[in-house]
């Protein structure tokens, strides 16, 4: 099965466009948790993976796929016009299940910042598991929330990740229908 006869959104410039709004919201506010609508994704992934990607991705950005993604990948590329890469340092975005390592994805660079990755990771829950403290930009108090599904050594990655800012990888956290965005400027521990 391919995830062909899967239809992407219902009403596409419609659901892109409140999935977008948000993705701006999760990304000033990082942490909050927002919901999609429902969609028909194809396995492995949940309607909020599927969503974002959806909105975000397009015949002019590369996209990564962990091994465990390749059952969707026809679905990606027919609906979002996806430009594959097996490279994940040239990729503009990607899609695990389960978090890899922070480092083989492309951190921009000091004079263009903005070239580097966004990773949608699709984890086990979000609001139940382990508690992360988020604090930073967009935060007028830090925050917690429960994810569950991400590494023991995220927070070390994460502070690694964090230390190059403006560099850095921004992270979108998916779980079903739920998400939230964990932009690089976050600092991250445990709660």
């Amino acid at each position: 099965m391919t995830g062909l006869d899967l239809p992407g959104f219902a009403d596409p410039v419609g659901d892109a466009q409140t999935t977008f709004r948000a993705l701006l919201d999760a990304m000033a506010r990082p942490g909050t948790l927002h919901e999609v609508a429902d969609l028909a994704a194809p396995p492995p992934l949940g309607a909020a993976s599927a969503s974002v990607l959806l909105t975000l991705v397009d015949g002019e950005t590369s996209l990564w796929l962990d091994a465990s993604c390749m059952a969707a990948r026809a679905w990606l590329v027919f609906h979002c016009g996806a430009v594959l890469t097996d490279d994940p340092a040239t990729a503009a975005f990607a899609v695990s299940i389960g978090m890899p390592p922070l480092g083989i994805f492309c951190a921009g660079n000091d004079v263009a910042p903005e070239e580097s990755a966004t990773l949608v990771v699709q984890v086990e829950e979000l609001g139940t598991g382990p508690a992360y403290r988020f604090s930073g930009p967009g935060l007028r108090l830090p925050s917690l929330l429960q994810v569950a599904g991400l590494p023991e050594d995220f927070p070390v990655q994460w502070t690694a990740n964090h230390a190059l800012y403006p560099r850095g990888i921004d992270l979108v956290l998916c779980a079903g229908a739920r998400f939230c965005c964990l932009p690089r400027s976050v600092q991250i521990e445990m709660g």
